[in-house]
């Protein structure tokens, strides 16, 4: 084997073992075939065979009619799934409000630092007036540990449904094949959801689930006027050059590259011989 035949081949057994999610990550091409769907990092990538999510469907409405409408497959039928499990399970629900996926091809798009590979949506909160009547979320309301907000320009009070949100955040963690990352969240209502949850005796491993993916965000807003959902890659799509973030233990593994695969890989390629063109080339 020569040595640019070596070196193909290690590039080949490398992408096929998956590390593409260690950082070393392009964008899909003919050079790079085996890219495709979320590229990247959620700050920094791209998506292809994104799923675009309609203006509106069972229990839920988006936001903007913009192009901000596209995401994973996974994703948006977990958005899909809990907006209407959320409806079906609590009477008088009103629509989900979606705000921002990901452009079609993914990348940065206004408003947003991540958002860029597909694995990222604004869920806006349900919300009930302040005599206790369902409503739907007036926009990006920011609600305070007492669980009141006002929008802007409003002139009466909302409370956050603490209910619906307990029951969105189940139905997201319970979604097929969702693999639910993070629900960034403003730290006292993610007190307030916890708290529900415990009271009404929810299954104790499923409040420890959602307490470890509930986190306000140390580099941006606190997330008191939405939940921001990211999904993790799975497996299939590491491979494929997928990355970025924890991996939760009950989330399935991702593929492992062993030393013991690749030590081959990493040995130092023959040297050419001394009468060859290379070796005496100045």
């Amino acid at each position: 084997m020569t040595p640019a035949s070596v070196r193909a081949a290690t590039v080949a057994a490398l992408g096929a073992l998956g590390l593409a999610a260690s950082g070393c990550v392009g964008v899909p091409s003919p050079l790079a075939p085996s890219l495709g769907g979320s590229v990247g990092l959620p700050h920094h990538g791209t998506l292809t065979g994104g799923a675009s999510l309609p203006d509106r469907g069972p229990g839920f409405e988006r936001f903007r009619k913009d192009g901000a409408r596209w995401g994973n497959p996974r994703l948006v039928a977990a958005i899909e799934h809990a907006a209407r499990t959320v409806q079906e399970r609590r009477a008088g629900t009103p629509p989900l409000v979606v705000g921002d996926l990901s452009d079609r091809w993914g990348g940065q798009i206004p408003r947003h630092r991540s958002h860029r590979t597909g694995r990222d949506v604004d869920l806006l909160f349900y919300a009930l007036s302040a005599d206790g009547r369902p409503q739907k979320a007036a926009g990006f309301v920011r609600y305070g540990a007492d669980g009141l907000g006002k929008g802007e320009g409003a002139t009466r009070w909302q409370r956050f449904d603490v209910v619906r949100q307990w029951e969105l955040v189940k139905a997201l963690l319970e979604a097929p094949q969702a693999n639910v990352q993070w629900i960034f969240c403003a730290r006292w209502l993610e007190a307030l959801i916890v708290e529900w949850a415990l009271a009404k005796g929810e299954d104790p491993e499923l409040v420890w689930h959602a307490e470890v993916v509930l986190k306000q965000p140390g580099d941006s807003a606190p997330h008191d006027d939405h939940f921001h959902v990211r999904v993790a890659c799975t497996p299939e799509e590491a491979v494929a050059g997928c990355e970025g973030g924890p991996r939760w233990s009950w989330l399935p593994p991702l593929p492992q590259l062993q030393p013991s695969d690749a030590t081959w890989a990493f040995e130092p390629l023959p040297s050419a011989p001394s009468d060859s063109p290379r070796a005496s080339a100045r």
